[in-house]
């Protein structure tokens, strides 16, 4: 009889939802807090470096993250294709995170490596040169822009509160890590970094 009565009311029935899902993912996201496996950095874990920063977020503004994913599930297919399945520790320090399963395009998390700096700058300022049939655009104008380093200092002050190790010393040196930085090497500089850590661990 009670449940129809919750039924027939429809704001108590929204109300009783809230409270049982939100039960429910407390009950499913509380204890990871608590998990070291998910909160700890995996060894040899290293906040970016100015350069890879300012490239990290050319990549986000780029749309990169739309088409390329950067998350290895742990199955065969995935390991086999794009290496070591993505673990938690390994991206403690992104903010935000660039997780999914869509793919447009492949999978960066283990990118880093595997070509040369000169690959990466032809394939973005023209993808078809060595991808034929690829639908990726060309970025040509990260070759003519230069990185604003006004803002980077600032940008690292912020991840420090956010629990990045930054320390006093990478945040001055900042402006001058990136002096005439084209936005091209900032973002192939994050490119090359992305899962580096565990593949030197395998």
């Amino acid at each position: 009889m009670s449940h129809q009565i919750i039924e027939k009311n429809m704001g108590l029935m929204m109300i009783l939802v809230v409270v049982l899902v939100t039960i429910g993912g407390a009950a499913e996201i509380v204890p990871l807090f608590f998990d070291d496996k998910i909160t700890e950095p995996v060894d040899g874990l290293k906040p970016l470096t100015a350069k890879q920063l300012e490239g990290r977020d050319i990549y986000i503004r780029e749309g990169c993250h739309v088409c390329h994913t950067q998350m290895v599930r742990p199955f065969r297919h995935e390991t086999e294709r794009y290496g070591h399945y993505s673990v938690a520790g390994e991206y403690v320090y992104d903010h935000p995170f660039m997780w999914g399963s869509k793919r447009t395009g492949p999978d960066l998390t283990r990118v880093g490596g595997r070509y040369s700096d000169e690959w990466h700058r032809l394939h973005l300022e023209d993808p078809r040169q060595l991808v034929p049939g690829s639908n990726m655009p060309s970025y040509p104008w990260l070759s003519e822009n230069k990185v604003n380093p006004n803002r980077t200092a600032r940008k690292m002050r912020g991840l420090r509160f956010l629990g990045v190790p930054y320390t006093d010393e990478d945040i001055a040196g900042a402006a001058d890590a990136l002096e005439d930085t084209l936005e091209m090497d900032a973002l192939i500089a994050y490119l090359q970094q992305l899962g580096t850590v565990i593949s030197e661990r395998r």
